[in-house]
């Protein structure tokens, strides 16, 4: 009985787990983050500001509009893209958040398959 008592207690414990998600804290800001396109890992350096996403990444820098759906989605479109692939926008859901960081997911809009990273933030 004592161990059915523990297992159903251990159930409630997880099942009402919610994790951290301070998103607002990472509305603006700098951050760093390692995604892979086309199984090629890059990092990435990206600064927010209000509306604003710039990408520090090399060849070239990039600036992007976002648009808020709420304190932890939003849209990222790209303001000068150069090619069809650009010109797509991306979805981003903040999942759960650090002191320092933030784990998100991210996909083109109306993609269905997801993919998952951490961004530090740096500044």
């Amino acid at each position: 009985m004592y161990k059915l008592l523990t297992i159903i207690g251990l159930f409630f414990t997880v099942a009402c787990y919610q994790a951290q998600r301070n998103c607002t804290d990472y509305k603006t800001g700098k951050f760093e983050t390692e995604i892979t396109i086309n199984e090629k890992s890059q990092k990435v350096i990206f600064e927010r500001v209000n509306d604003l996403e710039i990408t520090y990444q090399k060849p070239k820098n990039d600036t992007a509009s976002i648009r808020w759906i709420n304190d932890c989605e939003y849209v990222v479109q790209q303001l000068h893209p150069k090619n069809k692939a650009e010109e797509k926008a991306v979805h981003i859901k903040i999942l759960t958040t650090t002191a320092d960081s933030y784990t998100y997911e991210f996909s083109l809009v109306g993609q269905p398959k997801k993919q998952k990273s951490i961004a530090y933030k740096i500044k």
